[in-house]
């Protein structure tokens, strides 16, 4: 049906199409990309349509304290969450198309009322240039791989604490010469290991020979692994942090941590599990779909990788969830790598440096693309758009069209189109437009957007039409 380096190369040469903006300096910045792309047989034949319908780059993961109530900010900016959120955008106009005119690409009716399913011979499949932060990325090394990373374990004498050696072994990339967008001097509050762990983490090593210490503690005759910058999730299952193998917990949930303060943003790894439990349409178009939407398989590029380690992460550990309710099953992923290896990788970053560029650093700015009419193209750094002033701060021009507000906006202009009698049964009542009206003054006045999207039978709830409102958004006023 498809090859893995069929399906790298489009999504390389989507990328290469894009404007310049928000792009890695070539040769010093490197960053991360993903891509979800549309697959449609052709009834008549056996050709596979292949398109990529969202594309998202980007390595950086604000910390908690500069997660917005009011939703306005793209907390998570790794490559794999930007994919899935434009996505998101591109799902949300097919379906406007499907309720207002019946034209649309991927979906068709459902059986039941306001419900649409996915038409027969589309699927979609989920692409990314390497493998993701947390479980994913622990991985064996080989004895031929490099060593391009300090010890993580500490080593005394040098005069620091543990947490700051193991800080500074899981960050090699930062530096006074990196360039930064505007608002970068916020760093301190928007980090991500996956700068030089996370999803550098393929590459980020336990030891290093050059080191007589870590000599002592992880001879070369010991088998080793990956690490990850994923912190394991607090109040759960601890890593060992024993030399070699045994350093790692594997099967455990991770966040990805910043360089001062903790995140509250699950690994890739987890995200990508999570979706093929739940599927990656999230709650809000939960209410539109017959069934949830999951990704047929998981192509990874060219990168330090391994299927086991990537099966373990992505399908075995959810494999045994039940008690799920109806169109929700775990989903057995298909997981293939291809040979072509992102131009923009940071290996191929460090082939390419010259003397005099300066250090090699991530890219600040992430990328998103999407087949959508309207504004295609989002283009962010720290949360907010790319170049913002910050006297724009706190605006609608400040924000991401992937931030929660601005996916729910666009969420109830599909409500909006949809005829009431055709509405799914979760929106339908004789006080509905009271509800969107009351959600709408939400978002003017700001709101608080929960960490957890809800979907909520509003046929078991007496709340009032605020409250109902908010319920339906996954809002709550006043936390």
């Amino acid at each position: 049906m498809f090859h893995a380096d069929e399906i790298a190369g489009l999504c390389y040469g989507r990328f290469n199409q894009l404007p310049r903006r928000g792009k890695p300096e070539p040769g010093r910045e490197w960053t991360l990309l993903a891509a979800v792309l549309q697959l449609t047989r052709c009834a008549d034949s056996d050709t596979v349509e292949k398109k990529v319908v969202s594309l998202g780059t980007g390595t950086k993961c604000i910390g908690r304290t500069a997660m917005s109530p009011k939703g306005d900010v793209l907390n998570d900016s790794h490559a794999e969450v930007i994919a899935r959120r434009g996505c998101i955008r591109y799902l949300i106009q097919e379906l406007h198309g499907a309720v207002s005119a019946g034209d649309s690409s991927v979906f068709c009716r459902a059986d039941q009322r306001g419900k649409w399913k996915l038409k027969p011979g589309v699927s979609f499949l989920f692409f990314t240039s390497h493998t993701p932060c947390g479980d994913a990325s622990i991985i064996p090394m080989t004895d031929s791989e490099s060593q391009p990373c300090p010890p993580v374990t500490s080593v005394k004498g040098d005069g620091g604490t543990d947490g700051e050696l193991k800080r500074k072994a899981e960050e090699p990339s930062e530096g006074k010469n990196t360039k930064l967008p505007r608002l970068e001097e916020q760093e301190t509050n928007l980090d991500d290991p996956k700068q030089a762990s996370s999803k550098t983490e393929a590459p980020s090593q336990s030891h290093s020979p050059e080191t007589p210490d870590s000599v002592g503690l992880h001879p070369q005759s010991v088998p080793d692994i990956h690490r990850t910058g994923a912190k394991c999730v607090p109040g759960g299952p601890a890593d060992p942090l024993h030399p070699g193998v045994g350093y790692h917990s594997t099967g455990v949930l991770r966040v990805k941590p910043g360089r001062g303060e903790p995140t509250l943003s699950l690994s890739c790894s987890d995200k990508l599990a999570r979706w093929a439990v739940l599927g990656f349409q999230g709650a809000l178009l939960s209410h539109y779909l017959e069934e949830a939407l999951y990704f047929s398989a998981v192509v990874v590029g060219k990168c330090p990788y391994n299927r086991e380690a990537m099966h373990r992460a992505l399908v075995t550990r959810c494999s045994q969830v039940s008690d799920l309710p109806a169109g929700f099953s775990p989903c057995p992923l298909e997981v293939l790598q291809s040979s072509l290896e992102f131009p923009f990788s940071q290996a191929q970053t460090e082939l390419r440096h010259q003397a005099g560029q300066g250090r090699i650093s991530p890219c600040g700015a992430a990328i998103s693309w999407c087949n959508v009419t309207e504004q295609p193209l989002d283009v962010t750094a720290n949360g907010y758009k790319h170049g913002v002033t910050r006297k724009a701060l706190g605006t609608a021009k400040a924000r991401s069209l992937l931030c929660k507000l601005e996916l729910f906006t666009s969420f109830l202009s599909l409500v909006s189109a949809t005829d009431p009698s055709a509405l799914p049964d979760s929106l339908s009542g004789p006080d509905l437009a009271g509800i969107m009206l009351s959600a709408k003054m939400l978002i003017n006045r700001g709101t608080t957007v929960l960490p957890l999207e809800r979907t909520v039978s509003y046929q078991q709830h007496t709340h009032t039409q605020e409250n109902r409102a908010a319920d339906l958004l996954g809002l709550q006023t006043g936390v």
